[in-house]
């Protein structure tokens, strides 16, 4: 049971949060030679490894001893090249391991395996001087995963010394895999996921290839600032050229009238890239069709990197938020069951890619301030007005007890303070009046908020990093729909109370908060969004050596 439910939780954070491509054929433990066919001479990572104090190390650390023959003999088939590091810093898959290993934490209450990996242990590693340090970490980190890998396997496997089938040792040439994925299937086929998520955006992928063949779509220029139902001009003939070439309008008219046929593809194109559904072509919506077919290739390849270790199915039942699409879904037996909008972190806070399991809803919440937030925004407001807690519902706790604010020397601190703030229940509260927990260790959570207006904006990167509802009671309505003593209008009038109430979860239900800038809906559109935290630019710069410009 161990070992199924292992193999489900590596394959889903590797590839939900991926951000990490390997090349295995997945049907079988035994890694095939791997295909040299889309890789360059290029060395995946730019960090070396210190040899000699590898070798060391191996023979120090006496809990390293059963898979000291495994790191070293993978070490050396890298040249010394660092699995983990780049450009001085964690490379993607780093972070993936280590949100694998808190997912396996909780979910088998097994912290053997990461044990120093904790973010004090990590920063400590790289501030310990730039080789030793970086070789540390990188070290850790490799024993880790060899260690997480003999959990699965048990004992040890030779297979486990091609771990480069994880952490490549070259990057991947951009033009040469889109040519074998797209002209040369079945060089490469056998390498790839089975996942329908993955397939579909293949068969986009041969789609667009072909559109860029043929010279792509025209560029749209409006000789005025909008076209809409009813106009008659030649932009009309040029906007119907290009959503036929895009696949969003399929009839074969030549007449310069802007038609409901044409306002259908418009709204349909629209739906699919993310933009207010209007019927009107505005300067949003053609800088979106001018987007170039190259650029739209590049978000399809990359997307399908993150893809590579999706497993072949998800659970029948699951919560999912992808941060681009600005959107919460709920999966019910497969099928997308409710829907909402969502508000992510801004970039200074940027939402993690991470899953957990959301157990506990809490009506009325309190909101407890992180002590970022504190240092950051309160104290410089707090030195000149502590009676701006009041004003905002808040309470100052030292160790749980409540302290009058206007007896804290609040001009005495500058990095923190030792108190907790907590806002009270109520309509003015940060959470609103329902917040959804899952254990993690970002403190990240779903909730409610009072700040209804963010929703009608179509760009949603406001938060500190939690993600807001735009429809929590529905949600809670969900998630209670099997509880004969939580109907909807409990729920509502618990709702009016005001008073903190926390209820579980049973069962628990699986919460993955994704990365997707281009995928297949189940109505078959691909979807495209932008990349509004840098996501596809730094996994471009990791995985590819011939560099798509994003």
């Amino acid at each position: 049971m161990i070992k199924r439910s292992f193999v489900l939780l590596l394959s889903v954070f590797l590839i939900l949060f991926c951000i990490q491509s390997c090349n295995c054929k997945r049907s079988s433990r035994h890694a095939a030679k791997q295909n040299k066919t889309p890789f360059t001479s290029e060395q995946y990572s730019d960090c070396s490894i210190d040899s000699d104090f590898v070798k060391n190390e191996l023979l120090r650390d006496t809990s390293l001893r059963p898979y000291a023959e495994d790191i070293l003999t993978f070490y050396q088939r890298r040249n010394y090249e660092a699995a983990w590091l780049n450009e001085d810093t964690l490379t993607l898959s780093a972070h993936d391991l280590l949100n694998t290993l808190t997912v396996y934490e909780s979910e088998f209450g097994d912290s053997t395996i990461d044990e120093g990996l904790d973010p004090a242990d990590i920063g400590a590693m790289m501030m310990s001087g730039m080789t030793r340090g970086y070789t540390k970490l990188d070290l850790k980190l490799t024993a880790t995963f060899f260690k997480f890998a003999h959990k699965q396997y048990g004992g040890t496997d030779a297979d486990l010394k091609g771990l480069e089938w994880y952490i490549p040792r070259n990057k991947k040439d951009y033009q040469r895999l889109i040519d074998t994925l797209v002209t040369s299937p079945g060089i490469y086929s056998e390498y790839e996921p089975v996942n329908s998520y993955y397939k579909a955006l293949k068969k986009v992928l041969v789609q667009y290839r072909q559109i860029e063949r043929k010279g792509g779509w025209p560029l749209l220029k409006l000789s005025k600032r909008t076209l809409r139902a009813g106009d008659s001009t030649d932009d009309v003939m040029h906007l119907k050229k290009a959503l036929i070439a895009m696949g969003d309008y399929n009839a074969t008219d030549t007449e310069a009238l802007y038609n409901d046929r044409l306002t259908a593809a418009v709204l349909r194109y629209q739906g699919r890239t993310g933009l207010r559904e209007t019927g009107v072509v505005d300067s949003l919506t053609v800088a979106e069709i001018n987007t170039p077919i190259e650029t739209r290739i590049r978000q399809i390849m990359l997307n399908m990197e993150r893809l590579r270790w999706l497993p072949d199915s998800l659970p029948e039942n699951y919560i999912l938020v992808n941060i681009p699409e600005y959107r919460l879904h709920v999966y019910e037996a497969g099928i997308d069951t409710l829907s909402m909008d969502v508000v992510v972190g801004k970039a200074a806070s940027a939402t993690s890619i991470f899953t957990g399991r959301l157990s506990v809803v809490a009506i009325d919440p309190y909101w407890n301030v992180p002590q970022s937030i504190i240092k950051h925004e309160m104290l410089p407001i707090l030195k000149r007005n502590p009676g701006y807690l009041a004003k905002n519902h808040m309470e100052v706790l030292s160790r749980g007890v409540e302290v009058n604010p206007w007896s804290i020397n609040w001009n005495k601190y500058t990095k923190g303070v030792p108190f907790d703030i907590r806002q009270k229940p109520g309509p003015d509260c940060a959470l609103g009046l329902l917040a959804f927990f899952f254990p993690n260790s970002f403190d990240i959570y779903l909730h409610d908020t009072p700040a209804k207006s963010f929703f009608n904006e179509s760009t949603r990167a406001f938060s500190h990093g939690c993600i807001r509802l735009s429809e929590p009671k529905k949600l809670a309505d969900y998630i209670f729909r099997n509880d004969t003593t939580m109907t909807p209008d409990h729920i509502a009038e618990l709702m009016t109370k005001h008073v903190e109430r926390k209820f579980p979860v049973r069962p628990s239900i699986r919460v993955y908060i994704v990365y997707f800038t281009a995928w297949v809906d189940p109505m078959g559109r691909v979807n495209f969004r932008h990349d509004i935290y840098g996501h596809d630019g730094r996994l471009a710069r990791e995985i590819f050596g011939a560099k798509p410009v994003l």
